[in-house]
């Protein structure tokens, strides 16, 4: 009995540690993994991206955060994420010891309520609203009712973009409502008649309506001709030059498979 019950144990015990063994082989292996963190416009092309890639690539795990630009590049230069995604140019004092990698072009479309019936507003027009010189919808061309404009959060990539192209040297008003993601950009237009909000071309979906600028409309043509202004890149960040796994996807990206998916909301650097 003693004899039989001590083989039952070292059977039990040799069977434990193949379940360990083999549990520790289906877990992912972070050596295989590429994080990238950044800026939200960003984060749904870098997500389609790495799906695809990873379709080709069972082996490699690549994870997609938000955050915005601003924190984007405090992780890469960090050493939290392999790949910064940022939606602006960098500073001068950000830029050092970063490798900066243009990825797509986007345009910044302004979006209202599919109930408004404004369907052009002119640069100065779109400086004046977020400035706060301009209040009510009929002042350009709409209905009577007050204008209730959202902007992204100060570090946003897509903020820092429309404040460079659009209000030069004024400033965003305190009055514009504040919201910390294009979705929730998009959602709060959606939801009210009198919203103006701008966001990433490649965000955009019917719930919300492009009004052209000076005009134009965003769109692959008029961003790539230049006749649409609203315009700006896409970039990944790495500390170094990228190699292994980050360098792997970055390639992907740029390749003819990777600007045909960017390409599909974007246009394409290649």
């Amino acid at each position: 009995m003693i004899h039989r019950l001590k083989g039952g144990v070292m059977a039990l015990s040799i069977s434990l540690i193949i379940l360990v063994i083999l549990g520790g082989c289906a877990r992912p292996n972070p050596a295989n993994t590429v994080n990238i963190a950044g800026s939200s416009s960003v984060q749904p092309l870098s997500e389609e991206l790495a799906n695809a890639f990873m379709k080709e690539n069972s082996k490699i795990s690549i994870n997609v955060a938000g955050g915005g630009s601003s924190a984007g590049i405090k992780a890469v230069r960090e050493g939290t994420a392999d790949i910064g995604a940022s939606s602006r140019e960098l500073k001068r004092d950000e830029k050092n010891g970063l490798v900066v990698i243009p990825i797509a072009i986007d345009g910044i479309a302004l979006v209202v309520n599919p109930e408004n019936r404004v369907n052009s507003l002119t640069l100065e027009q779109v400086r004046r609203i977020y400035a706060g010189e301009i209040t009510n919808w009929k002042e350009v061309g709409g209905k009577d009712g007050v204008i209730n404009a959202f902007t992204r959060e100060e570090g946003s990539g897509t903020r820092g973009a429309f404040e460079d192209l659009v209000m030069k040297d004024s400033h965003i008003s305190s009055r514009v409502g504040v919201q910390n993601a294009t979705g929730s950009l998009r959602t709060a237009v959606a939801a009210d008649p009198q919203a103006l909000a701008y966001i990433s071309l490649g965000n955009v979906n019917k719930s919300v309506r492009v009004v052209a600028v000076d005009g134009v409309l965003p769109g692959r043509k008029s961003i790539k001709n230049g006749s649409y202004k609203l315009a700006r890149s896409f970039f990944y960040l790495t500390r170094e030059e990228p190699r292994g796994m980050a360098r792997q996807f970055i390639d992907f990206v740029l390749s003819p498979e990777g600007q045909r998916i960017v390409g599909q909301d974007f246009v394409p650097v290649n």
